[in-house]
This record gives C-alpha cells, structure tokens and sequence, in this order.
C-alpha cells in the first residue's frame, strides 16, 4: 500500500488547535500546583533520560561539539526546569498590596493568573534550549503551549516533537512542526502571548500578526554586538574571552557572540598576533577540520556568509583565516581589519565566525557613547 499523504497543517488545522487547547485552558486543567509540578517533572525526566538523543539531534543539525552541546543547551535547559521547580510555590502565592484610605478597611493582595494559550516559535541556533526555555516559563506560569520549533533545525525539530508527545500532557502542550505555511497559519490565530526568538525581519512579521488580535508579544531579536578593547587589558584573557563568546559558541551563530572588535591603531597589531596564537591553541592549525567548531546551519546561511567576506572592499581585508569549505558547511575563524562601514558585514548582524576589527586613532574615543 502506497504511504499516506501526511497531513496539511493549515489555517483550519491551526484553529482547531488552538479551540482545543483553550477548551483545556478554560477547564482550569493548567491552572493547579499539581499540573504544573507534574509538566516540569516530566521535561526533568526527559532531559535526563534522552540527554544522549539531544546532543546527537544537536550535532545533525549544527556539529555542536559534545561538551559545547550539553553546557550551552542540555545543562541550562535543566538549570531552567530546577529553578522553576524550586520557585514554583512562591511564585503562585498571592502578595499583599497596601490600600488607600479611602478604602479602609478592605484589605487586597496582587494573585498571578496565567494568560491561557500560548505560542513559542523557537530558533535555530540553539534549538533545544530556546524552544525548551520558554516552554517551562510558560507551563510555570500556567499556560497551555504550543511550540514551533525552527525547520532549520530538523533534527531537533523531530527530536521535540517526539519528546514532547511521550513526557507532556499533549490535551495542553503541543508541537507544531513545519516551515513558513505552518508559521503563518499559527500566525492567524488569536493567541494569548507570543514568544518568538530570531531575526528582526520575522519579528516585525510576528508583531504585525499579534497586533490583529492585540497580543501581547515577546520578541528576542539579534543585532550589532561590539568588543571595545583598550590596551590596558590582560590581552591573553581578553583574547580567550573573545575566542569563546565568538567561535566557540556556535561559531559565532548567536546573539550575543561579538560582532566586531574597536580598538587603536597602535595596538591592532598586538591584538592581531594573540588572536591568531590564541585560534591556533583553540582548534589547531587546520580549524575548518577541528571537531571542537560547530558548522554553519544551512547552504543559504554559508553562502550569504561567503557573500559578506566577498563584497568589493571587504575580501582584500581578511588577515586571519578565510578559507571555506562549503560541503562541510565550515569556514575558518576570520579576521579582517578596517573593513569600510558601509559594507554589508558592517550593516547587518554577522551570525557567523567572521570578525571585523575597526581600529581609531585614539583611546579618547572609548570615553565616547557608542549608539546604534
């Protein structure tokens, strides 16, 4: 017999979900102590008993290193889940409010309600963790979920899917996988919060769509991240530090990994040589074949990376790295020194393992505010 064709996700598909989930809400089954404790048990046990299966699922996806994998993702995934166990109870008890005067002599107190159906749409770059992280805020908080994990992410995508159905209460928490149509046909729904990791061009879309309805929304977007460095600094800690928030965090594939680099003319170069010592002590001689260097995602992100390092006025300043290998989705740790502000590595934020190194005249200018 010839396989079924699998289901369509679509704007009715995404209705009757959330009817049903709010169906739940409404019930009042998310709401007791005892549901919520149970839900957060359950991402506990599974965390620690498909611990194995995540790190693989993360490797598929992005070659996260071992370690990598568990100290980013799998252990601040079960920091979350133990906190939220920890504080649950103080968190649900009602705070005593003053009152006025005029209304003696009533007495009140501020009691923390959940919202009802909430969205999560998760990212790619740390798919295991920012899917998992806003989940337990919101089962904490007493909400029915659904979460849509990143396409770009496949593995983990499958991975959450599975997970979620085998530990959680799938009449309040669900999964929703798929790419753009199933997103937008989320999209169309009135929600009760939206929580959504990732660029700021999806983020307007997210915001667009939550203003219909007037849900309220939570966005964490990426942008510019710049490392002032002055020469009064222990330059070998400060360089390791910028090793690891840069490449050694999903090789550069992140939010919070430096951008770029300002220092002085005088002493680029000083920098420059510990940098380049430093990479050769983090991943040898040959980086694009280090296993401690996780990959770029997706053929369209190596190749608008390859597109920023190849632009008119950027290839030629390249000093570190630069090499490629695009069936392995690697490109080395690369360095490049004043590179002109209107190019687009300078315009957008980089996401890669790219770092420009912008150099002035004069340490005066770090006493200056720096906006954008």
């Amino acid at each position: 017999m010839p396989d079924e064709k699998k289901k369509v996700f679509d704007v009715e598909s995404a209705a009757s979900l959330v009817k049903e989930l709010r169906g739940s809400f409404n019930a009042g089954k998310t709401k007791s102590y005892e549901w919520r404790i149970a839900q957060l048990k359950g991402i506990e046990k599974m965390i620690d008993e498909r611990e194995k299966d995540i790190i693989e699922a993360l490797h598929e996806d992005l070659s996260k290193p071992e370690l990598e994998a568990f100290v980013s993702e799998v252990s601040m995934s079960k920091g979350a889940c133990k906190l939220a166990l920890k504080e649950l109870g103080h968190w649900m008890k009602p705070e005593k409010a003053k009152t006025s005067m005029t209304t003696y002599p009533s007495s009140a107190e501020i009691v923390s309600e959940p919202l009802g159906v909430v969205l999560v749409i998760s990212t790619w770059n740390y798919p295991f963790l920012l899917s998992i992280d806003p989940v337990i805020g919101a089962i904490a908080a007493g909400n029915a979920v659904v979460l849509k994990p990143s396409e770009i992410a496949p593995a983990i995508s499958t991975l959450l899917s599975k997970l979620l159905e085998e530990y959680l209460d799938n009449s309040s928490i669900r999964v929703v996988e798929g790419a753009v149509a199933e997103t937008t046909a989320l999209l169309e729904q009135k929600w009760d919060k939206i929580f959504y990791t990732g660029s700021p061009r999806v983020g307007r879309i997210v915001m667009a769509a939550a203003a219909k309805h007037l849900t309220p929304v939570t966005l964490e977007l990426g942008g510019k991240c710049p490392v002032v460095v002055d020469s009064n600094v222990n330059l070998q800690v400060a360089v390791r530090r910028i090793i690891a928030g840069k490449w050694a965090c999903n090789n550069g594939q992140a939010c919070i990994a430096p951008d770029y680099v300002i220092t002085t003319k005088d002493f680029a170069p000083k920098l420059i040589d510990v940098l380049r010592h430093e990479l050769e002590e983090f991943f040898g001689k040959n980086p694009i074949e280090s296993e401690d260097m996780s990959r770029i995602v997706s053929v369209q992100h190596f190749k608008r990376l390859t597109r920023l390092l190849d632009e008119d006025e950027v290839s030629d300043k390249i000093i570190i790295g630069g090499q490629r290998d695009e069936n392995q989705l690697k490109i080395a740790p690369t360095i490049l020194v004043d590179v002109p502000e209107d190019t687009e590595i300078m315009k957008e934020e980089i996401f890669g393992p790219l770092l420009p190194i912008l150099t002035v005249r004069t340490e005066t200018f770090f006493r200056k505010p720096i906006c954008y």
